[in-house]
């Protein structure tokens, strides 16, 4: 009994503990902007709360980010207003989140029963710049049906209702920091969003950065973190 009590002690010794670094300040900050942000998704899967809750409010960059994530073709975006660029942009990636939480289903049947029109899930941007607004309106009239469709297919199909619970939990997944001080970067690579030599933070698969006296989010890589 001595002798295997004495070997259990010695493999506790031997085996490596993770250490707890002391995080910045900063840092501590952005993991809990990036919870946040997970948070209100989960909740009803509003990426355009979610967005305007945790993403920079910088003008220049909210529009970079629009050109950049929103991949709206080799269309001429110069013309096109912020709020034109930014909305579309919001309703592309909620529509992303809908999306998701159908191909979420373990069914496939089901998923194939569930899913969308082709039209709304695949519309394609405008060839021309003064037809952008128009297309901007048409993706928000498209986040409202597919939502309203999916609303009514969980209220009477509980198989899918609970595979949007499980999306949803999935979802809020805590991030953990490393086990080293996480150190800010240099030369963002999306777009013209952050200068080369602006410094920001990459939180899991979220890019953060200080703005003013708070820390904003200016990019996330979705198929990373959701699949």
């Amino acid at each position: 009994m001595f002798i295997a009590i004495t070997l259990m002690l010695a493999q506790s010794f031997l085996q490596p503990t993770a250490q707890r670094v002391r995080q910045p300040r900063e840092v501590v900050e952005a993991y809990r902007l990036c919870q946040r942000f997970q948070k209100l998704i989960a909740e009803d899967l509003d990426f355009d709360r979610a967005f305007e809750a945790t993403f920079t409010r910088d003008a220049r960059r909210r529009r970079e980010i629009a050109i950049t994530e929103g991949e709206f073709g080799s269309i001429d975006l110069s013309s096109v207003d912020d709020a034109a660029l930014i909305d579309a942009f919001k309703a592309r990636m909620q529509i992303f989140y809908l999306m998701l939480a159908v191909v979420s289903s373990d069914n496939k049947d089901e998923r194939e029963l569930l899913f969308p029109p082709k039209a709304l899930i695949e519309r394609k941007p405008p060839q021309a710049p003064g037809e952008f607004r128009s297309y901007a309106v048409q993706l928000k009239s498209d986040v409202k049906t597919i939502r309203a469709d999916l609303n009514q297919l969980a209220s009477r199909n509980p198989a899918f209702a609970e595979s949007i619970r499980k999306f949803k939990q999935e979802l809020t997944k805590k991030i953990t920091p490393p086990s080293y001080v996480v150190k800010p970067l240099t030369a963002y690579s999306h777009g013209r969003v952050l200068g080369l030599n602006e410094k920001y933070y990459q939180i899991g698969d979220y890019a953060v950065i200080r703005e003013g006296r708070e820390m904003k989010i200016i990019g996330i890589r979705f198929f990373s973190r959701l699949f």
